[in-house]
C-alpha cells in the first residue's frame, strides 16, 4: 500500500486479515532472525526531504503518536505499526496488530522493540499481546513472538 510522502509500497513481510468476535482484525508480522530493525527515525530523517517529513508525519498520525518518536526509534517499527493501522481502516477492522516473529534464541533486538512500546507508555513482555496505540483510530496492538529455533535448521 502506498503511504504520504513517497512512491514505493509500504512491504510487510507477512498480511493476515483474521477474524475476532468484535470484527476483522489485521495482522502485519515482521520476520526476524538475526537481521536488524535497519535505520533509526533519526539516521532516516537525515536531510530528509519534504516526502520524507510528511512521511513521517502520517505514520505519526496513524499510531497515535502527537510528538516526533525519539531519534533513537528504528524506523521499521513505526512503519510496521502504521501499515498495520491503515490497513485496518481499510478494511474497517476491530484492531489492528504489529507482531514481531523472532526466531532469535539470543532476543536480538528486543530492546529495540522495547523501547519502541516505551514511546506509548507500555512495558513491553515478550509473548503478551499488548496495546500500544491508544490514540490511533483503530486499536492498535503490539506483540513480540520467539519462534522456535528448529524451524531455521533444514
Amino acid at each position: 500500500m502506498p503511504l504520504p510522502g513517497g512512491s514505493r509500497a509500504s512491504q510487510n513481510d507477512l498480511f493476515v486479515l483474521a477474524r475476532s468476535p468484535a470484527g476483522p482484525v489485521v495482522i502485519m508480522v515482521e520476520g526476524k532472525v538475526n537481521e536488524p530493525f535497519g535505520p533509526t527515525v533519526g539516521e532516516w530523517l537525515t536531510d530528509a526531504s519534504r516526502g520524507k517529513k510528511a512521511r513521517l508525519r502520517a505514520l505519526m498520525r496513524a499510531v497515535g503518536l502527537t510528538t516526533q518518536p525519539p531519534a533513537s526509534i528504528h524506523y521499521q517499527l513505526l512503519h510496521r505499526a502504521a501499515s498495520a493501522v491503515i490497513t485496518a481502516e481499510q478494511y474497517r477492522a476491530a484492531a489492528a496488530v504489529m507482531l514481531v516473529h523472532s526466531f532469535s534464541q539470543k532476543h536480538a533486538w528486543w530492546d529495540d522493540y522495547r523501547a519502541f512500546a516505551a514511546q506509548f507508555g507500555v512495558v513491553a513482555e515478550r509473548g503478551v499481546v499488548q496495546r500500544i496505540g491508544a490514540d490511533s483510530p483503530v486499536p492498535l496492538f503490539g506483540v513480540w513472538v520467539t519462534g522456535d529455533s528448529a524451524y531455521l535448521e533444514k
